[in-house]
């Protein structure tokens, strides 16, 4: 087993190689303007810091989001377009998952929140009982709203950080990390689990939208 796992639904752009026991190799790169110019020389990195060419990888794993519109894309077609090239499965999982079971490896046990930055003053969050167990489906919420169903626990990822006043006892991992992702993802393999298709969890509107009223030009 050699697993490629790419992430860019927060403004990590982060990439892990995983052969089904240990990470092999894996860069983190925090920069929300730039997943597209960032994501394939970060892969291109981390094989050639693990001394492997992209033909070995048996598999890919994908963050699905929830995510901003833009951002989120440039992960999911690369890899879409790794797999088809390769001829190997495509995994997609949460991205919140994957900042769960990272928070599991930091010594949380659970029960835990995990918040990543939504924009527009929101987050996309999700409440566990452990590292392994969400409760419920991500949602996305300003923060205020969600006040007393977050309360009295510990909170990680970057949304956390942002709103202190929501999220007191935020805690590591701040950012997404492909490699705990693609350690999730071993772990599910081995299991049998199922995972999720390799589509955008977007859960609102992209930021851009189409103009309601055009502007009238009459010829001169």
């Amino acid at each position: 087993m050699l697993l490629l796992a790419v992430d860019t639904a927060t403004p990590a752009v982060t990439v892990a190689l995983h052969d089904g026991e240990s990470v092999l190799a894996e860069s983190n790169q925090v920069d929300a303007r730039r997943h597209g110019e960032l994501l394939l020389p970060s892969v291109d990195k981390v094989l050639a810091g693990a001394g492997l060419t992209l033909d070995a990888v048996t598999g890919i794993v994908v963050g699905v989001g929830p995510g901003p519109y833009t951002g989120l894309r440039v992960g999911l077609v690369t890899a879409a377009t790794f797999a088809s090239v390769l001829g190997v499965p495509v995994h997609g999982l949460c991205t919140l998952d994957g900042l769960a079971y990272a928070a599991g490896a930091a010594g949380i046990e659970g029960p835990f929140t995990v918040a990543t930055d939504a924009r527009r003053k929101e987050v996309y969050w999700a409440r566990y009982e452990d590292p392994y167990t969400r409760v419920g489906e991500p949602a996305v919420d300003r923060p205020a709203d969600i006040a007393e169903r977050v309360a009295g626990v510990p909170a990680v990822g970057q949304g956390a950080r942002l709103y202190p006043e929501v999220f007191p006892d935020a805690r590591e991992p701040e950012h997404q990390s492909a490699a705990a992702l693609a350690a999730l993802a071993a772990r599910r393999l081995a299991a049998g689990a199922e995972f999720l298709p390799p589509t955008p969890l977007y859960l609102r509107r992209p930021d851009a939208q189409v103009p309601k009223n055009y502007k009238v030009v009459t010829p001169q």
